[in-house]
Formats: C-alpha cells, structure tokens, sequence
C-alpha cells in the first residue's frame, strides 16, 4: 500500500478492478440484487459499468462501499 494514503483502501485500485473483484466474487445476478442498478441487471458488461459509474457518484459509492466491505 502506498505510504501517502494508507487508510485509504480504495488507493491505487481502478474502478475497473474494483468491478471484476466484485463479478467474479458475487456474479452478476448477485450483485445485481445487492445493488439494484440497470448495469448490473440488464445486459451486463464491464464497459457498461464503467461509462455508468463514472458519471453517476451515488451508483459508485455503493460501489465502492461493498468492495471495501468485500475485501475486510
């Protein structure tokens, strides 16, 4: 873990890589119930993902919330 930020668990990590650790742990069905989001529930996709999360902070911040949760 980087020395500048270390309580900072989401530092260095792409959301890209944050969105693969969560499909490959809960799949999309899954995740798609645990954050109801048209992304994760309606033809699934990184990209898609991707394009909605960086424009929409409220989708990313629960995002971000259950990976942190994954990870501890």
């Amino acid at each position: 873990m980087n020395q500048d930020q270390p309580n900072n668990p989401l530092h260095g990590i792409t959301l890209e890589q944050i969105i693969n650790v969560l499909v490959n742990h809960y799949g999309w069905e899954s995740l798609g119930d645990k954050i109801n989001i048209r992304c994760f529930n309606n033809n699934p996709s990184i990209n898609s993902c991707l394009k909605f999360l960086r424009k929409t902070p409220w989708a990313r911040s629960k995002v971000e919330k259950l990976y942190i949760k994954l990870i501890s």
